[in-house]
């Protein structure tokens, strides 16, 4: 491997004309690839064309490496056929052309006839790969195979099976003509949309190992593609074992002495009568177990030969049952009245007719009609049966691993093995129909085998090859949709049947095995048989749906070769494939449903978080858009009102190494919104130049978006690049979010420590970002005792304790009720706290605010409280005078600071260029005001949980450090405080 700083030489045999730089001014091209992603450029050595040799110069930095040539010549070709440019003594000059120069333009347009043939571009590794090239013989690599063996021949030989050739024409006699062209179609017709919608989704993009797996999980997301696809599996492992127990039990059929043990006889009465009687035997369970359990062993052994032995193997399994499939329909032409058996007709006109319509009735367990029979056959129960006989359409993009060009095989091979089958069914649907009587369809099992030309045997050795080739093709897909959902690393689990790219699942072929003899061992698969039938649907299913969500989003990366499809095809497709579902057995779709339900919760648990840009994330993203236009610009209704908190994690002081935000932040924001429902915006702001510090945001970003995860609250990191704290709010808060989805609620820690680390960028940065607030419309909750705030798991006992002095749309009241849906609030009770003059009627303003809260839905308990005004003597007499006083005195100082750093004209400047125009009077009545609240707080609410008040403006050309003065008046000896300032609006109405 290269390292960063190394190049890659290419050496190489070249074309004449690019070889030798005739045409292109003696230039010679070669490109060469760095290991940097970040740059590509391409090395052009001048060749001395007067010169017979040129060689090339050797660097310690270059390392030198081949490149593959076409796979139909060999190097003794190409050096016969090529000059020979290699030499000793030359002279060569090099320079480098970046990316998008000349030679890329050539290798990129393929201008031929300028460069010459070029050798094919490998393709575009993953981040961190190398590109493996290689010069001289290709280096030996797994044998892919094409169309007709890849795709084709295993989808043949999973659809034709043994229903064909033992049920088939009992299904026309039951059904009759009409309704078995109808059966015949609308099972057809739900596999041939499902081939649709895989076509379209297989050549939308390079397509790995998995089939039908990758493409579901690629579509609809890991959860679903996982659930579904181990069904499948499930589906697939199981329907291997149905299929060779068919073949030992046709065997042991055909030749009873190859039994090991006591055969058994079933006597069934004949046209519903006991007087003739009929015996069929069956063959012994144990001798099913041993030979199938025998036959599972010498399948596995040719599946562990990989794909090439499985190509050699299949067309001994396919041939003669073509060769059969030969045979039926010229005995079927052959076949005259009474010949070759009784109650054969030939293809006669007047059969035809007799057979047309259906004939439902009772019959025995062995499908003769009998009126005492205990199964009832209806259209339903015939689609049961007849369906697992079209299935098998996914057998080659089990195999996509392996196959040369997956999309082009698997579009073209499935179609045509789903229309030929389909063409075959519904033209043995007419030839058996006018073949014979309904009696001799109803009564022969295997009518195929008596009227087969030159003789029964041969239906025998073409059902046992057919089942035993769906049987291999079964083995094969399963183990390969096994290791690529392992390869994928979602579940831990599956570790274990990882394989290497290109490898053969040998550990996943020893577990699918496992499962099949476990199954052949017992016996009797009619229970399991109408769950494989579901899985397989529920796989289509999940087909149909990625190709509809994908085609109905219609997403820029939607791009599929296969142009024959469309949403509506897929939904029908899909729509079929439940409807078969519960048309089978609604016992069975609950319980396929289930289990596919159990592990995708189980996937959603245990499973690694993998995003490969399903559709479900693309439909997210769409409703949202077209939610967000719907919403609009407009004013939200205060019914429909949410909070949308903007989370400033400024910290204001020094926090723990890889500690991106204040522990309690999260646990404050999830009390801000009802059930955590609603989306918190986090924001920290990164002093700087944005190029010099655009990585440090995303690592950042990375940091503050895994806290958010970890705190599990519903919320998005964003990080933003500023020359200064308030250059980077004051663009925040005027550009965060869309529309009507832009946060309401600006939510910060209240900065305790800002006497004692900065006396002038913490009040003016925390000041300027209440201004701004209050410009753009902005709520406001800071929150002081941020430290003390309980998590969900202390619960407090006191009571949220409301000053409510000024209307701020009922924003303070709606959080006090958010508070009380939180399992640490919930025993808290309200109350609400009115300030009145003492001249004013307190009984009145209690009643008209109990009024409002009642109206509101609200419960609290209101409180009026007396307050004085404030007058030139009422610090003489507050009891805390020491505070006062020491504020007073502080601010004086400062302002005569300030005054000492004017310019001439003696008016102070505050940071923001605005002269300060204030009075010892006002300060005084802000300094009062703040402490007579805050004494009011400490007697009323002193064993509250929670106390909110609202949070006064900064008072206009006052500088920030007076206002965090009189904050610290207002805050003191609070343990835990809520600051709130609404906004014009109404959040909470009276209103249903």
């Amino acid at each position: 491997m290269a390292t960063d700083n190394d190049a890659v030489e290419i050496e190489t045999s070249d074309d004449n004309e690019f070889s030798s730089g005739r045409g292109l001014g003696g230039r010679k091209y070669r490109p060469v690839f760095a290991h940097d992603q970040d740059r590509a450029v391409l090395e052009m050595s001048s060749i001395d064309t007067g010169a017979s040799s040129t060689s090339f110069p050797t660097n310690n930095n270059l390392k030198k490496i081949k490149v593959g040539m076409q796979p139909n010549m060999t190097s003794e070709g190409i050096e016969e056929s090529l000059p020979n440019h290699g030499g000793v003594n030359g002279s060569q000059s090099e320079s480098k052309l970046e990316l998008f120069g000349f030679d890329s333009l050539v290798n990129i347009l393929g201008l031929k006839s300028m460069a010459g043939d070029q050798i094919p571009a490998p393709t575009s590794p993953r981040d961190g790969d190398d590109v493996p090239i290689n010069v001289g013989r290709p280096k030996t690599t797994n044998v892919k195979s094409g169309t007709m063996m890849g795709v084709f021949v295993p989808c043949l030989q999973n659809i034709l099976g043994i229903i064909y050739y033992i049920r088939f024409s009992w299904i026309v006699g039951m059904a009759g003509i009409g309704e078995s062209l109808l059966l015949v179609a609308f099972c057809g017709s739900c596999t041939f949309l499902t081939t649709i919608s895989l076509s379209a989704i297989a050549t939308n993009g390079a397509m790995k190992g998995g089939g039908p797996y990758y493409l579901i999980g690629r579509s609809l997301g890991p959860e679903v593609g996982v659930s579904i696809g181990l069904c499948f599996f499930l589906g697939n492992a199981v329907a291997g074992a149905l299929y060779v127990l068919g073949a030992v039990e046709t065997f042991l059929n055909a030749v009873p002495k190859a039994g090991l043990f006591r055969d058994p006889v079933t006597f069934v009465n004949i046209n519903g009568t006991s007087v003739a009687q009929e015996s069929i035997t069956s063959p012994s369970l144990h001798d099913l177990q041993i030979y199938g359990i025998i036959v599972t062993i010498i399948l596995c052994f040719i599946v562990f030969g990989g794909v090439k032995m499985i190509n050699r193997v299949a067309p001994a399994f396919l041939i003669p049952v073509l060769f059969s499939l030969f045979c039926i329909f010229i005995g079927i032409f052959l076949a005259r009245e009474n010949r070759p058996d009784e109650g054969i007709t030939g293809l006669s006109l007047k059969s035809f007719k007799d057979n047309w319509s259906p004939e439902y009735q009772r019959t025995n367990n062995a499908g003769i009609p009998d009126p005492d029979g205990r199964i009832y056959w209806n259209f339903n129960a015939l689609v049961g049966l007849f369906f697992p006989a079209v299935t098998g359409i996914m057998a080659g993009s089990n195999r996509s691993a392996s196959l040369k060009d997956t999309q082009r095989s698997i579009p073209v091979g499935t179609l045509a093995a789903t229309l030929t089958t389909s063409a075959l069914y519904l033209v043995s649907v007419l030839f058996f129909g006018a073949l014979a009587t309904r009696e001799k369809l109803l009564t022969d099992r295997l009518l195929t085998a008596t009227v087969a030309w030159p003789f029964p045997a041969i239906i025998y050795i073409g059902i046992i090859l057919s089942t035993l080739g769906a049987a291999l093709q079964s083995l094969t897909g399963a183990p390969r949709l096994l290791a690529a959902i392992a390869n994928d690393d979602i579940l831990p689990v599956l570790n274990y049947f990882k394989v290497a790219d290109g490898g053969e699942p040998h550990i996943a072929t020893l577990f699918t095995a496992f499962l099949c003899i476990g199954c052949v061992v017992i016996g009797n698969l009619d229970l399991i048989t109408p769950t494989v039938t579901m899985f397989y649907l529920l796989c289509y299913g999940g087909v149909n749906l990625s190709c509809f969500l994908l085609d109905l989003l219609d997403a820029p990366s939607w791009r599929p070769r296969w142009k024959f499809h469309h949403w509506s095809l897929s939904l029908l497709g899909a729509s079929l494939c439940i409807v078969i579902m519960f048309l089978i057995s609604w016992s069975f779709t609950v319980v396929s449903l289930a289990l596919a339900t159990l592990i995708y919760y189980y996937v959603s648990i245990k499973g690694k978080a993998g995003d490969w840009g399903d559709g479900f994330k693309s439909a997210y993203f769409q409703l949202a858009l077209r939610s967000l236009r719907s919403l609009g610009a407009n004013q939200v209704h205060p019914k429909n009102w949410y909070p949308i908190p903007l989370i400033f994690c400024r910290p204001w002081g020094k926090l723990p190494e890889n500690v991106p935000c204040h522990p309690k932040l999260a646990d404050f924001a999830n009390c801000v919104k009802k059930k955590g429902r609603g989306m918190s915006i986090f924001v920290s702001i990164l002093d700087g130049d944005y190029q010099e510090c655009a990585e440090d945001a995303k690592a950042a970003c990375r940091a503050l978006s895994t806290y958010i995860d970890y705190k599990k609250c519903e919320g998005v990191a964003e990080i933003v690049v500023a020359p200064t704290m308030s250059d980077g709010f004051r663009g925040i808060v005027q550009t965060m979010g869309l529309g009507n989805l832009k946060p309401n609620i600006v939510v910060m820690r209240y900065p305790e420590i800002w006497r004692r680390e900065n006396l002038t960028e913490i009040p003016s940065t925390f000041v300027g970002i209440i201004n701004d607030c209050i410009v753009a419309n902005k709520a406001v909750v800071i929150v002081k005792g941020l430290d003390e705030w309980p998590n969900e798991y202390q619960r407090q006992y006191g009571t949220i304790d409301l000053y409510w002095i000024v209307r701020d749309g009922g924003l303070m009241l709606l959080l006090s009720q958010l508070l009380l849906t939180k399992e640490s609030f919930e025993s808290s009770k309200i109350q609400v706290f009115c300030i009145a003059e003492e001249d004013s009627d307190a009984e009145e303003l209690k009643a008209d605010v109990k009024k409002f809260l009642y109206d509101l839905r609200m419960q609290a308990e209101v409180i009026v409280i007396s307050m004085k005004s404030w007058d030139a003597q009422a610090e003489q007499q507050d009891e805390s005078v020491e505070a006062f006083s020491g504020a007073r005195e502080r601010i004086a100082s400062y302002l005569a600071g300030m005054k000492e750093n004017a310019e001439k004209d003696g008016t102070p400047l505050m940071a923001d260029g605005k002269p300060v125009i204030v009075n010892e009077q006002q300060v005084e009545k802000f300094l009062f005001t703040t402490l007579k609240l805050n004494s009011s707080i400490l007697k009323y609410s002193r064993m509250a949980a929670v106390v909110l008040v609202s949070l006064p403006p900064p008072p206009l050309n006052h500088p920030a450090y007076f206002y965090m003065e009189y904050m610290d008046l207002l805050v003191e000896n609070v343990p835990r405080l809520l600051m709130v300032r609404g906004y014009r609006r109404d959040v909470v109405t009276l209103f249903t």
